[in-house]
């Protein structure tokens, strides 16, 4: 039989899984953190009709002469280039602008994938939407531990953010020194105690004929001091701590007109509930409580291989390692080769449709000018079999 005939089915099964893997990539143009693929082709063996000839005296050398046996799929890499941002809003979808992948597990399998479409399920896990449960650490006593074995990431969603006590609060403005002798001025600082029950600190602020007098009292314990200004800038005066509340008035001006004074704050807090969270660019979870506080309550781990293109695709938009990919190295976002994350964002599939159409044309006329190859050795076959008529 003729060799052109098999010429042309390795043409036709060749291009045949061009057009397979363009149509699956054009397929995928909107998967979420599609990595697209392309085919090369590389031919068989060749068959040696004559051998080379080395140069002699009088006659020079031969060069082979070879028929070739077809084409085949020499492999189908991915293209791990970053695809562009969408922004979503949701507090659980992340982007990795870097090379990272995050580390998920199903099934007891580690996978790894780029699409960062996460949920809340019932436990509070950070879950793909295929069920994967999201890898990294947990914060223990407000502190995530970095560095050691990486697992599910679980919020706490029963959290609560302890009270703090108030040790100190703040004031600020102006006290006009224009006043009239006798003139006061009442301010209250919403304090707490150990176990976050609420108290109120009174500051009490009087015009003398010298500046200003203040008191202050938390109901139980009372300190006064006398305040005195020049050119506005507050010179003296100091008021004790007041049931363990140290009250800084640095920040009092004495000019005249303006009566501006006003509590600016004070560092003591109830006991909060867990609300929402946020994430960081080093792919640390932040916690959002109820009474302002902020905590981080989990950390997200991304992985990165020596060569990524030897991951295998195992569906739902995962892969997983192979001989060839090299071992995980697990690492925290903003570490050199992972790439930082971003919030509410996900990263489109790196398709280019304009591409991947021109690939389809490509293909069709190969596999036309491979299907013409066995129709023109068919006729040649027919004009032998001609010979015996």
């Amino acid at each position: 039989m003729l060799r052109s005939l098999y010429s042309g089915i390795s043409g036709l099964r060749s291009h045949q899984t061009m057009l397979d893997v363009t149509g699956n990539n054009i397929a995928n143009v909107n998967t979420t953190a599609f990595k697209g693929s392309a085919v090369q082709f590389q031919d068989t063996l060749s068959q040696l009709t004559q051998g080379a000839g080395g140069p002699q005296a009088l006659t020079g050398g031969t060069n082979p002469s070879q028929v070739g046996l077809g084409v085949q799929v020499a492999g189908i890499s991915t293209n791990f280039t970053q695809g562009s941002a969408q922004a979503t809003g949701r507090a659980t979808d992340m982007m990795i602008a870097g090379d990272g992948f995050f580390v998920t597990s199903i099934g007891g399998e580690t996978r790894y994938t780029r699409a960062g479409a996460f949920e809340l399920d019932a436990d509070g896990r950070l879950t793909a939407p295929d069920g994967s449960l999201v890898q990294g650490w947990n914060a223990v006593g407000g502190q995530v531990p970095t560095g050691g074995a990486v697992g599910t990431i679980s919020l706490p969603l029963k959290a609560v953010a302890p009270a703090v006590a108030t040790t100190g609060a703040t004031v600020g403005g102006n006290l006009p020194s224009d006043a009239a002798a006798g003139t006061e001025l009442v301010r209250d600082v919403p304090v707490y105690d150990a176990d976050g029950k609420a108290g109120t600190l009174t500051l009490t602020f009087t015009k003398t004929a010298a500046g200003w007098d203040v008191s202050g009292s938390d109901g139980v314990a009372t300190q006064t001091a006398s305040l005195t200004f020049a050119n506005g800038a507050l010179t003296g005066g100091t008021l004790g701590a007041i049931g363990g509340i140290t009250v800084d008035l640095a920040g009092l001006t004495g000019f005249a007109t303006l009566s501006t004074v006003a509590i600016e704050g004070q560092n003591g807090r109830q006991a909060g509930t867990l609300e929402s969270f946020t994430l960081s660019k080093d792919g640390t979870l932040i916690g959002l409580f109820s009474n302002g506080a902020k905590e981080p309550i989990a950390r997200v781990a991304l992985a990165t291989f020596a060569n990524p293109g030897g991951l295998e695709k195992a569906g739902s938009s995962g892969y997983r390692a192979t001989v060839n990919s090299g071992n995980a190295a697990y690492g925290v976002p903003g570490d050199a080769g992972l790439g930082v994350l971003a919030g509410g964002q996900l990263e489109m599939s790196n398709v280019d449709l304009s591409q991947e159409f021109t690939n389809l044309i490509v293909a069709q006329r190969g596999f036309q000018a491979n299907a013409r190859i066995i129709t023109t050795s068919d006729e040649v076959l027919q004009e032998l079999t001609n010979l015996k008529r």
